[in-house]
């Protein structure tokens, strides 16, 4: 049995971006620290290769879709099928023209959420009230 039991979200995509960009990093703090303009911002075109390949390798499938995957695509070295289709609720599937919106909330889960902007909202509103009411100079106690 393995020692894992939930999905940690190990992709070949992951793996891929954190590496390039960990490596913009270093460049642009080597850049930092030695004062050159030209190592920060090849540090940071280095972050942006990143990003880019690894939003490509997430839309050929060794990506993640967001939320739980099926415990046989656990593995780093399985490719997602969904990839082709798009992942629903994905900002980068979207940002490719792939994918479906996420799914729409119930009229349940959009009252509890109104409920709870206008708590907040009511709460902030209050606390802004007493702010201002009270006496400048003055002190509790």
């Amino acid at each position: 049995m393995s020692a894992h039991q939930y999905d940690e979200g190990h992709t070949v995509a992951g793996w891929t971006g954190c590496g390039i960009a960990t490596v913009g990093t270093a460049v642009a703090g080597a850049g930092v620290c030695t004062v050159s303009a030209a190592l920060i911002s090849g540090g940071l075109a280095i972050v942006v290769v990143g990003v880019l390949v690894t939003w490509a390798l997430h839309l050929t499938g060794w990506g993640k879709p967001p939320g739980r995957r099926d415990r046989a695509q656990w593995g780093m070295r399985v490719r997602d099928p969904l990839a082709a289709a798009g992942h629903a609720g994905c900002v980068g599937c979207r940002l490719a023209g792939r994918g479906r919106p996420a799914p729409e909330r119930t009229d349940e889960e959009r009252a509890v959420a109104l409920r709870a902007s206008v708590t907040a909202s009511a709460t902030a509103s209050a606390a802004a009230a007493r702010a201002v009411a009270a006496p400048v100079g003055e002190t509790a106690g």
